[in-house]
């Protein structure tokens, strides 16, 4: 089994920084696709940004610019930096993490993963 651990949730204001962090408790972290995700409230669960195993990363478009996705992988860590937080980006915070081989278009889709985190909740408010 894979059991991804969020931590760094919490409350800001409006333009203020956050920083997620996601342990995966892996052998071969190394080999995995390792994504954020987030669920906003009366929305469906969606790809915030993500790393495929060989290394590219793919950003929504409401993370553009605001958020850096990077990882330290003699720590079998992940991280989220979110700047320039807004009221709309309150929501619960996922990590997931798939050990199969994906393709960089399929990896900001909830429905590729198989190991997820408890979730952190993220609320920002105005």
């Amino acid at each position: 089994q894979v059991y991804p651990v969020e931590s760094g949730g919490g409350s800001v204001q409006a333009g203020g920084s956050l920083r997620l962090s996601c342990v995966v408790s892996v052998s071969d972290y190394a080999l995995y696709n390792l994504g954020w995700f987030r669920q906003l409230p009366g929305k469906e669960r969606e790809g915030v940004a993500a790393f495929n195993s060989a290394g590219t990363t793919i950003y929504a478009t409401s993370a553009k610019g605001r958020f850096t996705i990077s990882q330290d992988n003699a720590k079998n860590t992940l991280y989220l930096q979110m700047n320039s937080l807004k009221p709309e980006d309150t929501g619960m915070y996922y990590c997931a993490a798939e050990g199969r081989s994906l393709a960089s278009w399929s990896i900001l889709f909830q429905q590729y993963y198989n190991y997820w985190g408890q979730g952190t909740q993220v609320t920002v408010s105005s």
